[in-house]
């Protein structure tokens, strides 16, 4: 191993979390000679998939001495996300694994159900997020008149073009604020709700006032309209076994065009030049004896958890995993679902986001159900309250695995002097997009340029709901 390390990198990467593995997939491909580094001795740093005895251990879900896990069949038939999210099948993350070839070493298969909340506790109802004219005729979210207003938006929106005045329905498209666009059409706050959390993907309702900014949201539903007619029922995509198997995907791809990768490998020190990061010391543990090296490099990205000098905490998520032996109610008994309850309609600030799979995607023995509720927190007690309004449409768990509030870090510097470009915490979305825009970000600061992906081609393996 001593004489595969060597003496400097254009790029060292530390943790294997998608961000950071596809940034070295990517970074691989442009010919950038890459060291990847990781002190676990798995993939996918906090956004692992793991089985159920580390779920157990990890939550302490149990007495010492007993074996829960043993009732729920054999190990090796779980892949339990810590991080649940789906891919939009024309979104950003999408793109590049099409475009790197990744898709190779993956096969997905379609989420079977969008769904949206409105109201709450005994009157809450659970629909089917409408994706076109048609299903929004149809949709019980809305009343006849409401209905035929939604048609004639979604319909505006399909065939809306910024550079084009006679498409603004009159309005000053450089300045208005998409609260303007909805009033524009008559839509009542139930519809402007579950179109701006459900289809735009917005987390809270800060977008609705910002000035200039309707041409961002009305490009947001076309990606939703976009995602879900790209194969029908649903706008999202799951990778069968698990996410785990995004991060090892570009990890091989990384490894392919000359990447190294070492696990089990501590970084005892970042080695500076005045300000700027010039490279690593580290210890790789998962080898007798113990082997320390020295590295030089260019640059270095990673995880906050290597950089707690130089990241900020911004929120904190709840998460709460729960076992099922049945499909999330109301969800016309599908194998999988997302289901966002917008924050408005729960007395919050911040949405509720369910993500439930099944032994349809290879990530639990047949018979039984993961779903995951998530939020960001907005007190500092009561977390399972925060949750409630999530877990009460799960009907009966069999199992819930609920920790601490976990933090959410952001770098205090965008590491131009440094060297050091740090990525951000996953968010409590259930969605891959925020995490596709970090990916862009960190890329263009280090690189100096866009990141550059092609248009999406066929040779996505989908597997449609059965």
């Amino acid at each position: 191993m001593a004489d595969e390390i060597a003496k400097e990198y254009d790029v060292i990467v530390l943790g294997t979390g998608l961000t950071e593995c596809i940034l070295s997939g990517v970074l691989s491909v442009k010919g950038k000679k890459v060291l990847h580094i990781d002190r676990n001795d798995h993939y996918g740093g906090e956004a692992a998939s793991v089985n159920l005895e580390t779920l157990y251990k990890k939550y302490g879900n149990f007495t010492p001495g007993t074996e829960p896990w043993t009732q729920y069949g054999r190990l090796n038939d779980w892949n339990i996300d810590l991080v649940p999210k789906f891919l939009m099948s024309s979104g950003e993350l999408t793109k590049i694994l099409v475009s790197t070839d990744v898709t190779r070493y993956l096969e997905f298969k379609q989420v079977a159900g969008s769904f949206v909340q409105q109201g709450a506790g005994s009157k809450a109802t659970v629909a089917k997020v409408p994706s076109d004219a048609a299903e929004a005729l149809r949709s019980p979210l809305m009343g006849i008149f409401e209905k035929r207003r939604m048609k004639s938006f979604i319909e505006w929106v399909g065939q809306f073009d910024v550079n084009d005045s006679a498409t603004h329905k009159g309005l000053n498209i450089g300045s208005c604020t998409m609260r303007d666009v909805y009033d524009k059409f008559g839509l009542e706050p139930g519809t402007k709700d579950f179109i701006g959390h459900a289809m735009a993907l917005y987390p809270t309702d800060d977008y609705l006032d910002i000035k200039g900014g309707a041409p961002e949201a009305i490009e947001h539903i076309r990606l939703y309209g976009n995602s879900v007619a790209r194969y029908g029922k649903s706008p999202y995509i799951y990778p069968l076994y698990g996410l785990g198997e995004l991060p090892q995907g570009f990890a091989r791809l990384s490894a392919i065009y000359g990447g190294t990768y070492m696990l089990n490998t501590t970084v005892d020190e970042i080695v500076y030049d005045g300000s700027k990061a010039v490279g690593i010391k580290a210890t790789m543990t998962g080898v007798e004896p113990e082997m320390k090296f020295e590295t030089k490099a260019k640059m270095i990205l990673g995880d906050p958890s290597y950089f707690t000098d130089k990241v900020k905490v911004t929120g904190h998520v709840l998460r709460a995993i729960c076992i099922l032996k049945h499909p999330v109610p109301n969800t016309n008994d599908s194998d999988s679902c997302q289901i966002i309850i917008p924050q408005s309609q729960v007395g919050r600030k911040n949405d509720i986001y369910i993500a439930a799979v099944s032994s349809a995607h290879n990530v639990c023995p047949k018979g039984y159900w993961i779903a995951i509720v998530s939020t960001i927190a907005e007190t500092s007690a009561n977390h399972h309250l925060e949750l409630a309004p999530g877990i009460e449409r799960l009907g009966k768990i069999e199992e819930q695995f609920m920790g601490a509030p976990i933090p959410l870090y952001e770098p205090t510097e965008d590491g131009t002097a440094s060297n050091i470009f740090i990525s951000k915490s996953y968010d409590a979305s259930s969605h891959f997009e925020s995490t596709t825009d970090d990916v862009r970000d960190i890329y263009r600061r280090l690189a100096g340029e866009e990141l550059v992906v092609e248009g999406l081609r066929e040779g996505l393996q989908v597997t449609a709901e059965e």
